[in-house]
């Protein structure tokens, strides 16, 4: 099995610096990932450290909290792909959704889809602040506005990914969507565990340690 192709190798920790990132790139093209996943201000040094490789910059946008402007999400998306962000992890405003200003959260979703075009856009639904009703709700809402995959965490909450939620967020997007399982995610067992449970994305800053985990 080629685990490294489901995972999204990511830094995003607030002190992760130049040196850190050009690190992650050359992981990434070490272990074959699918892709590298930083915060938007890196995204064009990690397109410089990745090119003429088949590993994809991912980006996030209006990370971690979700709660800035749709306008402002928009524009960091614009200018990611401008730097060379091939995907963009999104975080949903969780307060609008808590407030159940659901139109609102889907018209953010899909101006930032809008934007995104034929890139990949996963949107951060942050299971852990949501009950199960709004956990289907969220994905449901991702689903309409075109998203590709819904994605479990931002691994700066209270708590990652957990397979209870996998599963609603599976029977929410019925295929419609992709789901990407992130947060917690430390070693093998658990990442495999996810994949068998039908999710096409893993991520993880612990890549390379569950990849040797696999080879031993």
């Amino acid at each position: 099995m080629e685990i490294n192709k489901y995972i999204d190798h990511t830094v995003l920790k607030a002190t992760a610096t130049e040196k850190d990132i050009i690190e992650l790139c050359r992981e990434a093209k070490e272990y074959n990932f699918f892709s590298v996943c930083v915060n938007s201000g890196y995204v064009s040094l990690a397109a410089k450290q990745l090119e003429g490789s088949s590993i994809k910059v991912c980006t996030v946008v209006g990370f971690p909290l979700g709660a800035m402007s749709t306008e402002a999400k928009v524009f960091e998306t614009r200018q990611a792909l401008k730097d060379g962000a091939e995907e963009v992890d999104m975080v949903i405003n969780i307060g609008e959704l808590k407030s159940k200003n659901f139109k609102k959260v889907e018209e953010e979703i899909a101006a930032i889809k809008k934007e995104a075009g034929d890139k990949v856009l996963k949107v951060i639904i942050e299971t852990c602040y949501l009950t199960r009703q709004e956990i289907m709700l969220a994905s449901e809402i991702a689903v309409k506005a075109k998203a590709d995959f819904v994605k479990t965490s931002t691994g700066f909450g209270d708590d990652g990914a957990r397979m209870e939620n996998i599963e609603l967020m599976k029977k929410a997007v019925e295929g419609k969507a992709k789901i990407k399982a992130s947060g917690g995610i430390k070693n093998l067992d658990t990442a495999l565990s996810f994949i068998e449970a039908g999710v096409e994305r893993i991520g993880t800053s612990s890549g390379v340690s569950i990849v040797k985990e696999l080879k031993k």
